[in-house]
């Protein structure tokens, strides 16, 4: 009896670091079709360029710690559940050790996303580069495009 009710704790607190750990994983998309609510239905300042180069690069939104504590807290919690007093205690050390290792590869893993660096040449002559989320559009050099900014934030867009 003791047992299960000690299994159930453990998969409320599983449950529980997940959502927040998933929670702290949110992100928000850097491609030029997705837009914020506070973006929508604002002036944007649009000037044209052709696409000098385009490369594939990587967003790194950086690791924040989220994933290490969650994985650390399931796996303690978990591995204390093994055997007796003594087993629980060395079962605890090394499911945190696990679980804060594989916590901070899915937190990693889901901070990374695919990306283009585009550099355009304005009308004017001047040389810039933009960097964001891979989406459905595909740059070629020489092609027309659009360069759509507002309040800090820049996009290219198909012509």
């Amino acid at each position: 009896m003791q047992k299960n009710k000690l299994s159930q704790r453990v998969i409320s607190l599983f449950a529980l670091t997940l959502g927040l750990f998933l929670t702290g994983c949110a992100t928000h998309e850097k491609s030029a079709s997705t837009y914020s609510a506070h973006q929508a239905q604002r002036e944007q300042t649009v000037r044209f360029a052709v696409v000098e180069g385009v490369r594939e690069v990587t967003i790194d939104r950086g690791s924040h710690g989220t994933g290490t504590a969650a994985g650390a807290v399931v796996g303690g919690v978990a591995g204390s559940t093994v055997g007796g007093r003594r087993e629980g205690i060395v079962g605890a050390v090394l499911g945190a050790v696990a679980g804060g290792i594989v916590g901070q590869a899915i937190e990693n893993s889901a901070n990374k996303k695919a990306a283009l660096e585009i550099t355009l040449r304005y009308d004017n002559g001047d040389l810039r580069a933009i960097v964001q989320e891979i989406d459905e559009q595909r740059f070629v050099p020489g092609e027309r495009v659009r360069v759509l900014q507002s309040g800090g934030i820049t996009r290219v867009v198909k012509g």
